[in-house]
């Protein structure tokens, strides 16, 4: 498999994969506003557009472990492409099927006003069906370029390629994109479907360009085109369960996200009832420019500047990563987001005013950037190779398996605590709950998550490394 030079740079494949990654984000972008818009006008009904939502998230659900053992038998470019590809024309379909049903689907006005729409059916199915699919291939793609990376960057600059990639793709997905998507659904609704589909298109053929050859080595043991299936995936669960610095970075993931969702899943009415949004500081300059750009209400508007906040810390936070991880060590800047997340938690929970809420949405997603960029170039780093697809989509079922519980959970803290408290504070108590899962997490992983362990688990996939490129079996877990 080809590999990079340590100390070399980034190199023109890693500029391929940067400008790739940025060209679909800019597409997902654009589909945030499409996607929902377009449910929304198919369809009033909520079970409905819930359903479009359950069938977006569940390939991760279902798909995230098989897609590990595929990535491990297959080149990962060519899985990439492919699954850029399938997503291209899935996303054409729908472009396809919205301009040929335009002429029945409810003007913006009707949309803004709340008017009753009758189901259009034979679009619905194709939303339904393409965002299940486009999942499926979502799934692929994403873990194969985490699986990719190791292959065309040195681990040594793992976190600064990761980090200069996530800021790029926080960018055009949660700025760039959003601003566009609502510009090309002006110009008409089938246009930011054509749009992103051509993104995806085009980042297939930038991966495509990429040369050599990215499949785990033949040469390496036991190579597992020659292992069944249900082999394969205990291969790579037992590997990650095994590796106590691994396992706890997963337990501590999954908790972190299922916390994350439960202060997530009731924020809209948060916001909508303990926020100043239609009054306070700004609200004369910003209720003036909600009127501009065509805001049913300077609140609504101030909400959708609320919900920037996590994007500036997003960006921020991966291009300050390396930085605050060379300067505090691995250990302490990843206790540095747990104690974060407490505190940020603990002040949204209080806080009347949205500018607050925007400024710790700001921090605390800085921090949750730092735990992605360490902890994904130190899986990157350690995982042999051969293993690299089923660990890491092992490692991420743990991730987003909570979520949905998550999200569950939050409902039920607001509904339990609404039975002897008023709503106004029934809404804040998710957020207490979360503030307290960050400190406990902190005190289970302060001891456990140590610069030393995590630089004893790099010298040693070092030396497994250089002891398969002597041809000596490599040793350790």
């Amino acid at each position: 498999m080809t590999t990079t030079t340590a100390g070399k740079g980034l190199g023109p494949r890693y500029r391929r994969l940067w400008l790739a990654s940025v060209v679909s984000n800019l597409g997902d972008g654009v589909g945030v506003i499409a996607f929902p818009w377009l449910a929304s006008a198919v369809t009033r009904d909520p079970l409905l557009i819930g359903a479009v939502a359950a069938a977006q998230r569940l390939p991760w659900l279902v798909f995230a472990l098989p897609a590990g053992v595929i990535i491990d038998r297959v080149d990962r470019r060519r899985i990439m492409v492919a699954a850029d590809a399938a997503r291209a024309v899935l996303v054409a379909v729908i472009a396809v099927a919205v301009l040929m049903g335009e002429s029945a689907l409810p003007s913006a006005a009707d949309l803004a006003s709340g008017v009753e729409v009758p189901t259009n059916l034979p679009v619905y199915l194709v939303l339904l069906g393409s965002v299940f699919m486009l999942g499926l291939a979502e799934v692929l793609r994403d873990n194969a370029a985490q699986t990719f990376l190791p292959a065309i960057v040195a681990p040594e600059r793992l976190e600064s390629a990761n980090g200069r990639l996530w800021g790029a793709e926080m960018a055009a997905n949660s700025f760039v994109g959003p601003m566009l998507g609502g510009v090309l659904l002006a110009v008409g609704f089938s246009v930011p479907f054509f749009f992103n589909a051509g993104t995806f298109a085009a980042a297939a053929g930038l991966v495509f360009l990429i040369a050599g050859r990215y499949r785990p080595g033949a040469a390496e043991p036991n190579p597992i085109a020659a292992a069944s299936w249900r082999a394969d995936l205990k291969e790579g669960f037992r590997w990650l369960w095994r590796h106590d610095l691994l396992r706890t970075l997963a337990i501590v993931l999954g908790l972190l996200n299922g916390l994350g969702m439960m202060a997530w899943s009731t924020f809209i009415l948060f916001a909508q009832e303990n926020l100043d949004l239609d009054s306070g500081l700004f609200s004369g300059v910003l209720g003036g420019w909600a009127s501009a750009l065509g805001f049913g209400s300077p609140g609504a508007f101030v909400f959708a500047i609320l919900m920037m906040g996590g994007a500036v810390g997003g960006i921020l936070g991966s291009l300050l990563a390396p930085r605050i991880s060379r300067a505090l060590g691995t250990g302490p800047s990843l206790w540095v987001t747990l104690g974060v997340g407490a505190a940020t938690a603990l002040v949204v929970g209080t806080a009347t005013r949205w500018w607050i809420a925007f400024l710790m949405s700001t921090v605390g997603v800085l921090t949750a950037m730092l735990w992605n960029v360490i902890t994904v170039s130190f899986r990157q780093a350690i995982i042999p190779d051969r293993l690299l697809g089923r660990v890491n989509s092992v490692y991420r079922f743990f991730g987003w398996g909570m979520m949905p519980v998550g999200s569950l959970l939050g409902g039920v803290v607001v509904w339990a605590a609404g039975r002897s408290l008023d709503r106004g504070l029934a809404l804040r108590w998710p957020f207490f709950v979360v503030a307290a899962g960050h400190l406990a997490l902190l005190a289970y992983a302060a001891p456990r998550l140590t610069t030393a362990r995590f630089d004893e688990a790099r010298a040693e996939a070092a030396e497994r490394r250089r002891a398969a490129a002597g041809g000596e079996a490599p040793r350790g877990g």
